[in-house]
């Protein structure tokens, strides 16, 4: 197992945390290889920090990746967990793992209206190796982050404001 741990540097969890947090959107799709050395690698940053950081899966529900007793009440299904994203009106980055479809039309429509976020405070929404179908069906309403990933990426004009 400390093989699996060294092949991930981890600053690079960090780089990635820092990439989530830049993303001109308030969703984020995260393609990564190695997910739960990732989501440890996220787990010492949320402690170290002290920073909202919170996990959904369908069997655990919405808990905080800070303190790993913490969970959040009525947030096991997806819809209310996604609710709860939604009114929460404090910084916090919430990392959905082991999405299913078919989503619910409800649960595509809050995923929808949390990419588009107000700008007022800091939320991120991240999908973590989502289906394919639903990242495509998101288009461009989410932001694209990869582990692998740390060149620059080139910068598009759109709509007056650069884009990664």
């Amino acid at each position: 197992m400390t093989s699996v741990l060294a092949s991930v540097p981890p600053q690079a969890g960090a780089e990635i945390f820092e990439r989530i947090l830049a993303a001109p959107s308030g969703l984020v799709v995260l393609d990564c290889k190695d997910v739960h050395v990732l989501i440890d690698q996220f787990r010492a940053i949320a402690r170290h920090t002290g920073q909202a950081v919170y996990l959904w899966q369908p069997d655990t529900g919405l808990g905080s990746l800070r303190d790993a007793q913490v969970r959040v009440p009525d947030c096991q299904r997806l819809g209310n967990a996604l609710r709860y994203m939604q009114q929460s009106m404090h910084f916090g980055v919430y990392f959905l793992l082991g999405l299913e479809l078919p989503l619910s039309a409800m649960d595509a429509t809050l995923l929808r209206q949390l990419a588009r976020a107000p700008k007022g405070h800091l939320r991120r929404v991240v999908l973590i190796d989502a289906p394919v179908a639903l990242v495509e069906h998101l288009g461009e309403l989410a932001a694209h982050v990869g582990s692998e990933d740390s060149q620059p990426r080139r910068l598009r004009l759109r709509d007056g404001r650069w884009l990664v």
